[in-house]
């Protein structure tokens, strides 16, 4: 019997070499297929997490931008307040000056041009904190994550300190230029309509189209207000700058660069239409004719069913500031900081220095 199964191995030897190659090959092609699914598999699982962990970043980092945006509204305000400065107008009102009609025109200019640059202000404030936060964010991100050395961190304490003051010069004089641009456009537009002069909501709105039309064709884009143009200068020095002065340096450039992007500019316009939109949803309540006295074959809500005189109108106009930098979370600054539009470019911030290609830069 063992004979004659030998003689049967040794007429089929070679089937039954290539037979065990194959089934051994089988084998190893199997051991090694696994292997490499399963170090997949962790590779997978490992990007997974750290896409969570990066979300999870990003969403707390976008909470301290709003936090922080509502925490420098009561500055914004203040500075907004000094330099166009109402109170003492309507102070002087109550004592029936003789030149009452002079006084009503300059607080008619003040009056909206506070207005309007509040809602210019608080959308500049909080597109460019957004950036600022969510470059300072990705760095950070970077220094946990990538297993640099904690010893040379990409943003130091004492470096984002003095690169987030920069914003100090749009609540100075990016400030000031800012409000003397509108000023000039609201005198172009409104100075010379009659305090006795009835507007509708829809002329209203027509009044701040034009002024926003003549600020936003000015030869300065609206981001000239945010940054000072002397943070350039530093960069010339031969000397005397510190390591730190040189990070801060980097940061601001990196800064205008987010600033001149299409992205920016799509997400400030959404920004500023939104406000706009929100001011004239508040001007609106004053607008509602009283109830059972709508115009014949009018809609209740009509924009031209009620009209105001525009010395009625300065007033209402004069009070939005209280409500466009409120600290507390307004309907107003809900909506700018829950705009779409402003999350997805906070995202591409985001994004961009987060990633470790940008330490290659």
């Amino acid at each position: 019997m063992f004979s004659s199964a030998w003689n049967f191995i040794k007429r089929h030897k070679r089937k039954f070499i290539f037979t065990g190659a194959v089934l051994g090959g089988v084998y190893f092609l199997g051991k090694y297929a696994q292997k490499k699914i399963s170090e997949l598999q962790e590779k997978e699982a490992s990007e997974y997490i750290s896409q969570a962990r990066r979300q999870l970043h990003f969403e707390s980092n976008q909470r301290t931008c709003n936090l922080t945006v509502l925490s420098m509204l009561p500055a914004l305000k203040e500075a907004i307040v000094a330099q166009l400065n109402s109170e003492g107008l309507t102070a002087l009102l109550k004592t029936k000056p003789a030149n009452k009609v002079e006084i009503w025109e300059d607080l008619k200019i003040i009056s909206f041009s506070r207005t309007i640059v509040a809602v210019y202000s608080t959308c500049l404030l909080l597109v460019l904190l957004r950036v600022q936060l969510n470059i300072i964010g990705g760095y950070l991100y970077l220094d946990n994550s990538v297993g640099k050395n904690a010893a040379t961190p990409l943003t130091p304490p004492d470096v984002q300190q003095q690169y987030l003051s920069s914003i100090q010069h749009l609540l100075g004089d990016g400030l000031t230029q800012l409000i003397s641009e509108v000023k000039k456009s609201v005198q172009n537009s409104l100075g010379g309509v009659s305090l006795k002069q009835s507007l509708s909501l829809l002329e209203l709105e027509q009044q701040l189209s034009w002024i926003r039309a003549e600020v936003e064709s000015s030869e300065r884009p609206l981001s000239w207000y945010m940054l000072a143009d002397d943070q350039d200068a530093l960069s010339d020095q031969a000397c005397g700058l510190t390591e730190d002065d040189v990070m801060t340096i980097r940061l601001l450039k990196e800064t205008r660069d987010m600033l001149d992007s299409p992205d920016f500019s799509s997400a400030l316009t959404a920004c500023l239409n939104r406000g706009f939109s929100r001011l004239l949803d508040n001007l609106a309540e004053f607008f509602r004719p009283p109830p059972g006295d709508s115009a014949p074959n009018a809609a209740p809500d009509s924009l031209s069913v009620v009209s105001l005189p525009l010395a009625k109108v300065i007033p209402i106009i004069n009070g939005q500031v209280n409500i466009i930098c409120s600290d507390t979370p307004s309907h107003f600054v809900q909506d700018l900081l829950l705009n779409d539009q402003v999350k997805d470019f906070s995202a591409i911030v985001y994004e961009t220095f987060s990633t470790p290609q940008e330490l290659q830069k």
